[in-house]
């Protein structure tokens, strides 16, 4: 009597752990990712969202970041197919299906990162959310990285300069651009940009300050020609997949989903305004010849001629899915604008 007492209590209390256990037993998220450890995005974003993410939900869910994923175009596809829960991209790495987040591309705005950010994700929560271009995802923040300059193996001080040069182009709003100069574009993806340079296989790419310090571009990029407000910025997004929120418990979804949005949007984009305050650092302590190019002078005053019409142009193109893009447009600028006067030091 006493070994069946004994036996039960024992069987009881080893079941009662098993259960405790298991229901105290994280699940962990799997974040994709493609830039190199230096990049805020792997520095900065993903480390701090992963922190939200795991106080959110009282230890119940883990972030861990997987890097070297491969070409970046592929991460969409990556975490529709479920090989990592979530990603983060570059829209103009999918030509055609992203057209929507050139709003914020498009030149003129006169922001940083963090601004735009913010203002990306408010417009196209508002806007064009329903349009299906995320369709197979569900978004977790957008942002944009710094102005984007040309950084150049030799100067660059007037568009004539760079006619006919082979520069590499991200995509979106930098492929019309390049068409507008006269460049022949080459497409590759920023951490190709070093390796390209450095061989001759480009004269000089389109991208932010903050390249100078990531992608190490002050070894062979030496001159960088910023234009007032920087010619573009680039748009990208990050996603989780949805099958995954929905195996989580409701209260866990939400957390992540609280943690994420704006929030995460603000986050990115402070990150990567502090990336070109570091790279621009990094490009004068190595020499680089900054060409500052001002608001009057003559390659100033062509540019934007060369930008005419660019507004418009995407409105059209995106008529048929986004009849308020006009609206869109104007508003974003107003709430970035603001966003950057309210948060400026």
């Amino acid at each position: 009597m006493t070994k069946t007492k004994h036996f039960t209590k024992a069987a009881i209390l080893s079941l009662g752990l098993a259960i405790s256990g298991s229901a105290f037993a994280a699940t962990t998220l799997h974040v994709g990712t493609w830039l190199p450890p230096t990049n805020p995005q792997n520095a900065v974003v993903w480390p701090t969202w992963a922190k939200w993410v795991e106080e959110a939900t009282e230890g119940r869910v883990k972030v861990e970041i997987e890097s070297d994923l491969g070409h970046p175009k592929t991460m969409f596809t990556l975490v529709e197919d479920g090989v990592v829960d979530a990603g983060f991209s570059y829209h103009g790495y999918v030509p055609g299906r992203f057209q929507l987040p050139q709003i914020v591309e498009l030149p003129g705005l006169g922001v940083g990162a963090e601004a735009a950010s913010v203002a990306l994700w408010r417009v196209y929560n508002e806007y064009f959310m329903d349009t299906g271009e995320f369709e197979g995802l569900t978004l977790l923040g957008m942002f944009t990285h710094g102005p984007g300059y040309i950084h150049s193996i030799e100067p660059i001080t007037s568009f004539d300069q760079i006619k006919g040069k082979k520069i590499r182009i991200g995509g979106g709003v930098q492929t019309e651009l390049g068409k507008r100069m006269d460049v022949t574009a080459v497409s590759a993806p920023a951490p190709k940009v070093y390796e390209m340079m450095q061989q001759g296989v480009i004269d000089g790419a389109f991208l932010p300050m903050g390249e100078q310090k990531t992608l190490r571009l002050k070894e062979v990029a030496p001159n960088v020609t910023m234009l007032p407000g920087g010619m573009y910025l680039g748009s990208f997004s990050m996603f989780i997949s949805p099958y995954f929120l929905e195996k989580l418990d409701p209260k866990d979804r939400e957390a992540i989903m609280n943690v994420s949005g704006e929030k995460l949007s603000a986050l990115a984009g402070r990150a990567w305004d502090g990336i070109d305050d570091a790279g621009l650092k990094a490009a004068q302590e190595a020499g680089v010849n900054i060409i500052r190019v001002k608001e009057g002078d003559k390659m100033a005053q062509d540019f934007q001629k060369l930008i005419q019409g660019m507004d418009e142009q995407w409105i059209q193109s995106v008529s048929d899915r986004a009849p308020k893009a006009r609206q869109a447009l104007k508003e974003l600028r107003t709430i970035a604008r603001e966003y950057e006067s309210e948060h400026q030091e």
